[in-house]
This record gives structure tokens, C-alpha cells and sequence, in this order.
């Protein structure tokens, strides 16, 4: 058997044990069975990850630490600024700067989801020695399926230009050295973190991958599309809550150029007219002071606002999905205000 797959039948061993020692899922299982409605999946998914002494819950808690501790080294330091940059900190930097934090990487995660220093001696001990176990080298995982959304992304990553190979050290030095050995360790860096991110990412997807595995071993009754997609956001969200200030923090490390672009971009357009941004006049109310307080699109711009409170992709997602749909809505309105015959032919838009 290859390591994955030792690493699987462990795992399932755990999960066989576990069930012989408690009633719960066996009672899960015989109501599902009786009534398989989402809503009792919600439940049952939940209950699961509520129950600290199951497999799944210590595989769980098992990767967020070690993905945790590979951030922290880096988060800690806080986002570099250079000299022609002024960007805004969010509100993960000061999360991730508190004074209590700021101590070293943490090897427990609270109940109430949010990063904390406290411990747990007896799960310390426990991943403690199996972190100590595990080979250095990353196993070979055979997941080409599950990172195909992720090439774009990752190849994107590598923008950078290397040093070049062309350049010789016998070479005449031109200007201050001092300036391009800063240069040439700032490169470096950079090249670093975003290797960094990538191989974090990687890590999380696989993370990821094997939580779901183990879930639907636990509850076969779990193993359909719909049901899966449900286990699939519930992992999620459980798995990302207490991660989320610090991977953002490591992706606005990496992509700190862009997001200096997307935030200058915005000041400069945060005065134009809709026209300026190619938005049609039948799209926008022909008198905005008829709205009574309120402004065009108000509906969309407070479901964007709520982006923020969202801690896993999914749930930013259809966060998004509920914007474009009110959108879509608030220009259909303002089309019918433009043209006498209101009703809905096709989209506005």
C-alpha cells in the first residue's frame, strides 16, 4: 500500500472504533435511513463536527494546526510596506497583531472559532509526536482532479521575473551595492512567500480532500451529489473560520502590487457617473432624489458589505451570487421607471 492509503485505512480503523464505543451514529444512521431530507443532513453534518472525540473532528483540528503553525512564522511579522506604498491594514493584521498572539504558534484552537494561545496539553502531546512521526518529504498525492481549478491560479502566482542567469559577478557594479544586494533579498523574498502560498494552498485543498473522505466513510449514507456538497460546506466553513485572518494576511503578503492597484482604481472612479463606467442610462433611476434617502443599487452595495463578515470561500461566493442577482434586479427596475412598456421582456441586462 502506498502511505495515502495506510494513512486511509487508519483513519477508517478509528472511525469502525470509535462507533463501536458510542450509539450516536449508529442512531444518525437509522434516522437518515427513516427520513433522508437535507435539512436532517445539515444537522447530522454539524452534530458531527461538534463532537470533539471523533476521528473526523481530530483530523480537523490535526490540519488546521499544522497549517496554522506554517503560517504564523510569516503573518507575525505583519504586511511590509515599501516606500511607495500606503496601504490601508485590514482588519486580520490587527487580529494577528494583538499583543496576546504575538507570542508564538499556537497549538489549539478555541471554541468560539477565533485564534487563541491557549493549549490543550493532551492534544499538544498527541499531534505533537505525530508531527514527529511523519516524514519530512510531502507524500505523493495522486489529486489531479481536485487542483484543476487551481492551475490558473497557482501558474499566476509565478509572475515574477527571475534573477537572470546572464548576469555576471565580474561584472562592473553600477550604483550604490548596498542598494542592489537590498533589491536582490527583497526578490528573494518575494519569490519565497509566494512559494510559500502556493505550497499552503496545496496543502489546504488536500486538507480538505481528506476530511470529506473520511466523512463519507463515517456516514455512507452522506456519499450522493447533493448530500456531498452540503458535507463539503459544512467541512469548510468549519475548517476556515479560525484560519481565515491569517491566510488573508499571507495573500495580501504576495498580492500587495494588485491590491494597491484595486485600491487606487477606486479612488479614482469613486466620483464618476455610471456612464463613466459604461453603465446605460435605462439602467440608472432617471431622478435619484425620488428615491427618498436611498441611492441607485442601495439593495446590492449592503449585500456586498457583508462580504467581510464571511470566513471561507463558499460563503463569499454566494455572497457575490446574491449581489449579481440584485444587480440584475435593481437595473430591471430602473429600466421599467425608462420605458412605457414595463413588463419584463427579456433581461435588462
Amino acid at each position: 500500500m502506498t502511505a495515502e492509503e495506510q494513512e486511509q485505512r487508519v483513519l477508517y480503523t478509528n472511525v469502525l472504533e470509535y462507533e463501536q464505543d458510542h450509539d450516536w451514529p449508529k442512531q444518525w444512521k437509522a434516522n437518515m435511513k427513516k427520513n433522508p431530507d437535507i435539512t436532517l443532513v445539515s444537522d447530522l453534518v454539524s452534530y458531527l463536527l461538534s463532537r470533539s472525540d471523533h476521528p473526523v473532528v481530530k483530523l480537523l483540528r490535526k490540519h488546521q494546526y499544522r497549517i496554522y503553525n506554517r503560517l504564523y512564522p510569516i503573518v507575525s511579522k505583519g504586511l511590509p510596506q515599501s516606500p511607495n506604498m500606503s496601504l490601508r491594514p485590514s482588519r486580520s493584521i490587527h487580529n494577528l497583531l494583538r499583543p496576546e498572539t504575538q507570542r508564538k504558534p499556537i497549538s489549539s484552537f478555541s471554541t468560539d472559532s477565533s485564534l487563541s494561545p491557549s493549549h490543550s496539553h493532551e492534544l499538544n502531546t498527541n499531534y505533537d509526536e505525530e508531527e514527529a512521526e511523519e516524514p519530512q518529504t510531502q507524500l505523493p498525492v495522486d489529486r489531479e482532479n481536485s487542483f484543476e481549478d487551481l492551475e490558473q491560479f497557482l501558474t499566476q502566482l509565478d509572475w515574477a521575473p527571475p534573477l537572470s542567469s546572464d548576469t555576471s559577478f565580474d561584472s562592473e557594479p553600477t550604483g550604490d551595492p548596498s542598494l542592489q544586494d537590498e533589491s536582490c533579498i527583497h526578490e528573494l523574498e518575494n519569490k519565497a512567500i509566494k512559494e510559500h502560498l502556493k505550497a499552503i494552498v496545496k496543502d489546504i485543498h488536500i486538507a480538505i480532500e481528506q476530511l470529506l473522505s473520511l466523512c463519507l466513510l463515517s456516514f455512507e449514507c452522506l456519499n450522493t451529489a447533493s448530500y456531498k456538497d452540503l458535507c463539503l460546506a459544512s467541512i469548510e466553513e468549519a475548517f476556515f473560520t479560525p484560519l481565515w485572518s491569517a491566510i488573508v494576511t499571507l495573500f495580501r503578503k504576495v498580492h500587495r502590487e494588485r491590491e494597491q492597484a484595486f485600491e487606487t482604481g477606486m479612488k479614482l472612479y469613486r466620483d464618476a457617473s455610471p456612464g463613466d463606467v459604461g453603465v446605460p442610462s435605462k439602467l440608472f433611476p432617471p431622478d435619484t432624489g425620488a428615491l427618498q434617502g436611498s441611492y441607485p443599487y442601495e439593495s446590492a452595495v449592503q449585500e456586498l458589505k457583508l462580504l467581510v463578515q464571511d470566513c471561507c470561500p463558499q460563503r463569499k461566493l454566494e455572497c457575490l451570487v446574491r449581489t449579481l442577482r440584485l444587480i440584475c434586479a435593481c437595473a430591471e427596475d430602473y429600466r421599467c421607471l425608462h420605458e412605457a412598456d414595463s413588463s419584463p421582456q427579456t433581461a435588462a441586462m
